[in-house]
C-alpha cells in the first residue's frame, strides 16, 4: 500500500504540537522538573526530541552529510547520553525554540521526499516513511515522560496507530535484544484504538495473541509502564 506522505507528516506535526503545548508555559522550575527517565528533566526531554528531529531532517535532505557527522559506533545509548550532556547548556525556552524549528523543518523535508527512499540512521538504513514514523513514536514516548513529570493526563488519539505498528513489528528485535531466540510461531496483536476501532497485526487464528487498549501496548513497548499496570492480556505459549 502506498504511503500517504502528507497524512504521515500531518500526524508528525500534530504530535509535535502536543508536546510543545505541554511545555509552552513552563517557568524555570517547571523546565527543571525531573522526569521518569533517571537523570533527565523536562528540558532534557524536549532538547532530545529537537536534536534527533534535526538529525532525521539531515538524513533525508543530505544523507552524505548525515553519514559524515554520525558518531563512531558505540551504541545508541552512548550517542543519546553524549547529546544530552552537550544540550544541558540550553535553558528551557531555548530548547522549546529548537523543537519548534526542528519539527517544522523536518515536516517540510518529509513532505518533499520520496517516502520509499532509504536514508541512513544510527542503526540500519530506513525508508523516509519509517524515519518519520519513528519520530512520531519518539515524540509520543518522550511526551509521555513530560506529561508524567508534570502530572498531566493526556488524551490518546488515533495517531497511536504509528506507535502501535512499530511496537508490533519490533517483537523479533525485542527477543534478540534480550539474547533470546525469536519464536517460530506467529503472534497476533489485537488492539482497541482510542476511537474505538480495532487495529490488528499478525495472522488470524494465531495461537499467540496480545489483546487490549492500543495505548497500553504503546506504553509497555516503549517502557513507560509495566505490563501488570495495564489491561493487556496475552494468551498462548
Amino acid at each position: 500500500m502506498a504511503v500517504d506522505i502528507d497524512a504521515l507528516c500531518d500526524d508528525l506535526a500534530a504530535e509535535g504540537h502536543e508536546l510543545i503545548a505541554l511545555v509552552a508555559d513552563l517557568d524555570a522550575a517547571g523546565w527543571a522538573t525531573p522526569t521518569p527517565a533517571a537523570g533527565w528533566n523536562v528540558r532534557d526531554q524536549v532538547a532530545h526530541v529537537a536534536r534527533f528531529d534535526d538529525a532525521a531532517r539531515l538524513s533525508i535532505v543530505d544523507p552524505a552529510a548525515f553519514e559524515a557527522s554520525r558518531p563512531a559506533p558505540g551504541g545508541p545509548l552512548g550517542i543519546v547520553d553524549a547529546a544530552a550532556e552537550r544540550d544541558r547548556s540550553l535553558d528551557g525556552p531555548a530548547a522549546l525554540d529548537w523543537l519548534r524549528r526542528a519539527r517544522t523543518e523536518l515536516v517540510a523535508a518529509g513532505r518533499a521526499a520520496d517516502p520509499g527512499a532509504r536514508v541512513p540512521w544510527y542503526g540500519p538504513d530506513m525508508t523516509v516513511a519509517s524515519t518519520l514514523t519513528a519520530r512520531i513514536m519518539e515524540t509520543w514516548a518522550h511526551g509521555q515522560d513530560v506529561a508524567d513529570a508534570l502530572g498531566v493526563v493526556r488524551t490518546p488519539t488515533d495517531r497511536l496507530r504509528h506507535v502501535a505498528f512499530i511496537c508490533a513489528r519490533a517483537m523479533p528485535n525485542s527477543y534478540r535484544a534480550h539474547g533470546r531466540a525469536v519464536p517460530d510461531q506467529p503472534v497476533r496483536v489485537e488492539l482497541t484504538a482510542p476511537s474505538g476501532a480495532t487495529w490488528a497485526f499478525g495472522p488470524e487464528g494465531a495461537a499467540n495473541v496480545v489483546r487490549g487498549p492500543a495505548v497500553d501496548l504503546c506504553l509497555v513497548a516503549t517502557q513507560r509502564r509495566h505490563r501488570n499496570d495495564t489491561e493487556l492480556v496475552a494468551t498462548g505459549p
